[in-house]
């Protein structure tokens, strides 16, 4: 988002829209960005219990603004990290509607990064289809957005976890 600042970006999270903390820190980071930010409320807590992908689905396409995109952006369907259920299902879910066009968009792109089962931390996956180095002023930009704005420490996963490289797969036109 910080490399393509004239792009008119929509971010969804299924997630903590009553979280007024996580929900207030969202908002502000969306405008600071000049992005159109919707929110949901599935459950986002430590104990996930599974979700049908039916109720998935039908949050994600109640949040969209629109029913067109030039590209979505995803988590991987084994998700970036050892192991965010949500991010699973939001993947297989998003896939679905992508592949039978109830999502229409030119592209879809699943971030690649993989931690060996949780055995180190996210780092780029070897055989993902794109990959974009940050010049270190937008990275630097991005760990200030994860450190500051949302108030993550500097030893917290989601800091350590701020990539410099990015990594994806993609699905349709290239």
């Amino acid at each position: 988002m910080l490399l393509h600042h004239e792009t008119r970006w929509t971010v969804m999270t299924l997630c903590r829209k009553s979280d007024l903390d996580r929900s207030a820190k969202f908002n502000r980071v969306m405008e600071y960005l000049g992005a159109k930010g919707v929110m949901g409320d599935l459950d986002d807590g430590p104990e996930q219990k599974p979700l049908v992908e039916k109720e998935i689905k039908k949050t994600i396409l109640s949040l969209l603004p629109m029913d067109r995109f030039d590209l979505v952006l995803t988590h991987s369907r084994w998700g970036e990290y050892t192991r965010n259920l949500r991010h699973e299902e939001t993947s297989r879910a998003v896939t679905v509607l992508f592949n039978t066009k109830e999502l229409f968009s030119k592209q879809l792109w699943m971030f690649a990064y993989e931690d060996g089962g949780g055995k180190y931390l996210p780092k780029p996956s070897r055989d993902a289809d794109f990959q974009v180095w940050l010049p270190d002023k937008i990275w630097q930009e991005k760990y200030r957005i994860v450190t500051e704005m949302y108030g993550f420490a500097p030893d917290s996963f989601e800091a350590k976890c701020c990539p410099k490289q990015e990594t994806f797969w993609r699905l349709g036109a290239k």
